[in-house]
């Protein structure tokens, strides 16, 4: 039994939340954990077997899958139209979806490559503004209060030169909690409040580089201390993605929590 499954209020009762990038990884165990907490979820994967998939597990009658790329403008209007048909409301969007350049040229500034800068900004920032834009639009078109979440990364400012040296990730990341912020700042008199998290490495698909090398594991072990030292697991960042959906965080916004098991504060031995 989870820790969120141990509270007997549902914290997210009657809410429907649309996760983008929520077929796998984090996105997935939040949808999760949303959908335990009361919540209807939406949730917007690239992959189709995923998407199956994750209706699958999340229940047909909470959770709808809409498979799409959050790099398409198009992709956010539809999963919140989706949420309006299927569920009748649309109260919270959490946008995970991101991912690695390191494949098309990011790495150290000499070497980085103009496509890998373009497409690591696209995946990673472009298609999370996409995604709040539409979110923000349709909250102000109901006249309602909404939440937004968003995937920052302690690399956007917390440097790891020695094993983590993708420039391009790190700048995207780094102008997520200022847009995340300047856009907060703008719509708080609306009621719309917008957040970031921040993990450090933590088990996912796109962690598998760094998860396989003895030499980043043991790093890790000493930049990550808490717990015994170890790489996070998608559930350790689940109650913190309930709280910023729920109406516990009404008073919450432009705000960046580190889910990092105490990156930021340590120094890690190589």
């Amino acid at each position: 039994m989870t820790k969120l499954a141990m509270v007997s209020e549902k914290w997210l009762e009657n809410k429907t939340i649309i996760i983008i990038g929520g077929t796998t990884g984090l996105g997935l165990s939040a949808a999760k954990a949303f959908v335990n907490q009361g919540a209807n979820a939406v949730v917007v994967g690239r992959n189709p077997e995923s998407c199956g998939e994750a209706e699958t597990l999340l229940g047909k009658t909470r959770a709808t899958a809409l498979q799409g790329d959050a790099t398409d403008p198009l992709t956010a209007d539809h999963a919140i139209r989706l949420a309006l048909q299927n569920y009748g409301s649309f109260d919270g969007l959490y946008h995970v979806a991101g991912g690695s350049g390191r494949k098309y040229g990011d790495g150290p500034l000499h070497e980085l490559t103009l496509e890998g800068w373009n497409k690591t900004l696209e995946l990673n920032l472009t298609s999370l503004m996409l995604s709040n834009q539409a979110a923000v639009r349709q909250f102000l078109k109901q006249k309602t209060a909404g939440t937004i979440l968003n995937m920052g990364s302690v690399l956007g400012y917390s440097p790891s030169p020695r094993y983590f040296v993708t420039h391009a990730y790190a700048a995207a990341k780094s102008a997520i909690i200022g847009f995340s912020q300047s856009i907060a700042a703008y719509y708080a008199s609306n009621s719309i409040r917008i957040n970031v998290l921040a993990p450090a490495l933590v088990e996912t698909p796109m962690s598998q580089r760094a998860s396989g090398d003895a030499a980043v594991m043991h790093f890790v072990k000493t930049k990550q201390p808490l717990d015994g030292g170890r790489n996070g697991h998608p559930t350790d960042l689940d109650g913190a993605a309930v709280y910023f959906m729920s109406d516990y965080s009404t008073f919450t916004t432009g705000q960046v929590l580190s889910v990092d098991g105490g990156w930021a504060v340590s120094e890690g031995q190589y």
